[in-house]
């Protein structure tokens, strides 16, 4: 991972209560372009990252996640293939707002995040991680959610229902609707996984538009 120009890693003390060096500078700096930067969080093996930065050029795509053996497969793909508009940043997720200015994300991928069944308020859609993309995703920026658990797809619903979030988007079978567009048909390793055991997934589109604090809903 040391090796890969497109790899940024980080350890807690770098970025606790302060800012990384590459905050409101990752598309100048980083990708070396002024275009829109995409973030994947809890990116896995970076599929979506790459299968996004190779659908959209004009794009930049930065896949997050802490388990740098799993990275390391997305990066080295996209090392090999000349893919530089996707880029990995290793940390954890609850460090996020030290690394991004407000505004400074255009869109936000949760591709099968661990649904924390027994602890709601680690769920990457829970309020404590929404108010946290607040700070630096753009008015208007989309946030996708794919995920196998109807738990974790409830609940988010109901904590945007309950904060009278726009959802744009919301189905209990993606797949299973006929009809699903290139960018939603990009399947992950444990997407495959879960499709061949059955499986349906479930998708949704929402935005965090406004300055109101989200809070979670009461039947958590």
């Amino acid at each position: 991972m040391l090796q890969f120009d497109n790899v940024v890693q980080t350890v807690a003390e770098d970025v606790v209560n302060r800012r990384h060096p590459l905050y409101g500078r990752w598309a100048e700096d980083f990708f070396g372009s002024s275009s829109p930067v995409v973030l994947e969080l809890g990116c896995g093996k970076g599929e979506y990252t790459v299968g996004l930065a190779k659908m959209f050029p004009e794009r930049n795509f930065l896949g997050v996640d802490i388990k740098g053996a799993r990275m390391w497969k997305g990066a080295k793909y996209a090392v090999d293939n000349n893919i530089s508009n996707a880029g990995f940043l290793r940390t954890r997720i609850e460090f996020i707002s030290s690394f991004f200015a407000p505004g400074e994300i255009d869109q936000i991928w949760l591709t099968f995040p661990d649904p924390q069944l027994k602890r709601a308020r680690k769920r990457l859609t829970s309020a404590a991680f929404l108010n946290r993309y607040r700070e630096f995703l753009r008015d208007g920026g989309p946030v996708h959610l794919k995920t196998d658990s109807l738990e974790l797809h409830n609940y988010t619903l109901s904590l945007l229902e309950t904060n009278k979030l726009v959802v744009e988007e919301a189905t209990d079978d993606l797949y299973g609707r006929g009809g699903t567009d290139k960018i939603l048909s990009i399947r992950t390793y444990y997407e495959q996984q879960y499709l061949e055991q059955g499986k349906p997934i479930l998708y949704l589109r929402f935005r965090l538009d406004g300055a109101r604090e989200i809070t979670e809903p009461d039947d958590e």
